[in-house]
């Protein structure tokens, strides 16, 4: 199989609908260029996975590498990329005070998808790095698109805290290269497998300076706690399908860097410290989510904070560390991708149905909106980890793998805490259902088009199916994902 040529093609497709939808400049061409190469990258991502012989390959004259874990990510972002450019055709022609602009909307989305389908093969950590930095850049664009007062204030400060964990994560990267001196000599090639080798060799205190820095940085980027503070407002005041890519898709890469550098202490002998650490963070993320969701009433803002939750349970599964735990960890990944989106697409709709923000506004969604409706309160029981659906069997499987691991005090924690997100958000989501009529003259009208509900349609059967079967081929595959280089 020539994975060159794959992934050449992965880069390329979504580089020329950006180039056709600028030239073009109509919205209706824009939206089926954007859905066509969604759909090309798709099945790109997933022919690479199908193809990949379980082990690391590096290959585009070392500066490509493409591992299990990596390769997993990438059919994350595939997934989510082509729901949202679904979405995003039923979603923007609700904004028509946008219609002019619309093309440079959806060139924004290919070049945001772009961004993240580079990050993860990247084989050199400092170049690693540089495409982080770009999908930060490009989505900031995405997240102020509506030009509302709020959603340029959630970019800047997306911009600005995020760029501030960066530039943390780089003086990391510059100090894990800084022990390599030592023994490869003052320059070498800086990559993934270098710096793993040469971390036995490494100071202790340097090597987990350097790791704390990158995890303090991409954990930034991840959206953990307490370094969490931008991604409520990105995530909530962002276009609903670009909501569904940062959460769904962009919080796995920065996860992606920190578990490499964390593959980095491990080889050093040190692992035991980066895992406690990862999975702190992880715990403390959990906490604050949980403390948020309780007391909130923007459904999109929820939803920020369901995300943040989430990130801290795959902080947990990783932190865990053994093959139960990091099965778990990837099982969640795509569950989460998918049930994400689909809550998100769920938020979009009754945004623009009710006119609001407020879930205390939406009142009797079944009675307005039976299919859509039905559909994210089922996105609500699944988001929670709650049967029969693929998070459940997720968190469980971690969940397992930590009564295994040395830091088992953590299982309890995170058991209490999903307990009391769980009653939340069914809390709220009770509140819209079974609460008090609308207003006389507040009831909604809004007619809800096929692009609106097929999205969630597509994400709702793949997270039931997965959660009522766990497909040997996939456990074989996480297995061969932990064995290998990630």
């Amino acid at each position: 199989m020539d994975f060159t040529a794959l992934i050449a093609a992965l880069w390329i497709v979504p580089a020329v609908a950006i180039v056709l939808i600028m030239a073009i400049r109509r919205p209706r061409w824009a939206e089926y260029l954007n859905l066509t190469s969604s759909v090309a990258v798709f099945g790109l991502t997933l022919a690479i996975l199908v193809a990949l012989p379980g082990k690391a390959l590096v290959t585009g004259a070392g500066y490509i590498l493409l591992t299990p874990l990596g390769a997993w990510v990438l059919l994350c972002v595939g997934l989510v990329y082509l729901l949202a450019s679904l979405y995003a055709i039923g979603y923007m022609r609700l904004l028509p005070e946008e219609k002019p602009r619309l093309h440079k909307y959806y060139a924004l989305q290919a070049g945001f998808a772009l961004t993240m389908l580079i990050a993860p093969l990247m084989n050199n950590p400092g170049i690693f790095w540089i495409a982080i930095d770009f999908t930060t850049i490009v989505s900031a664009f995405l997240v102020g698109f509506e030009r509302e007062a709020e959603c340029i204030e959630a970019a800047w400060k997306y911009l600005i805290i995020v760029s501030a964990g960066l530039a943390l994560a780089l003086l990391g990267i510059i100090l894990f290269y800084w022990g390599g001196t030592f023994t490869l000599g003052p320059t070498y090639a800086l990559t993934w497998a270098n710096l793993r080798e040469v971390a036995p060799h490494v100071p202790e205190t340097l090597l987990f300076l350097a790791f704390l820095l990158t995890l303090v940085g991409f954990g930034t980027k991840m959206g953990l706690a307490p370094m969490h503070t931008w991604l409520p407002d990105a995530h909530s005041e962002g276009p609903a399908p670009v909501s569904a890519m940062l959460s769904g898709a962009l919080l796995n890469i920065a996860l992606l860097g920190i578990y490499r550098f964390l593959s980095i202490v491990d080889s050093g002998g040190y692992g035991v410290m980066g895992h406690t650490a990862l999975l702190v963070l992880g715990v403390i993320s959990l906490f604050v989510a949980g403390m948020f969701i309780v007391r909130q009433d923007g459904a999109k803002r929820m939803l920020a904070y369901s995300s943040l939750e989430h990130m801290g349970v795959l902080a947990i599964g990783f932190g865990f560390g053994g093959p139960l735990a990091f099965a778990g960890a990837m099982y969640h990944m795509i569950n989460h991708s998918l049930t994400k989106s689909m809550m998100f697409f769920g938020a979009g709709n009754m945004m623009r149905a009710y006119g609001t923000k407020s879930m205390s506004q939406m009142r009797r969604v079944l009675r307005y909106y039976p299919v859509s409706g039905a559909l994210w309160l089922l996105g609500a029981v699944a988001i929670t980890g709650a049967p029969p659906f693929g998070l459940f069997l997720s968190e469980i499987t971690i969940l397992r793998g930590g009564i295994l691991s040395p830091n088992p005090w953590a299982v309890w924690v995170m058991a209490i805490l999903l307990i009391l997100i769980f009653v939340a958000f069914m809390n709220h989501f009770r509140r819209m259902i079974w609460g008090p009529e609308p207003a006389p003259g507040a009831e909604p009208t809004l007619k809800l088009s096929v692009w609106n509900t097929l999205p969630m349609w597509l994400a709702f059967v793949p997270i039931l199916v997965l959660g009522l079967w766990w497909p040997e081929g996939l456990w074989h595959f996480f297995q061969q994902a932990f064995r290998a280089q990630p």
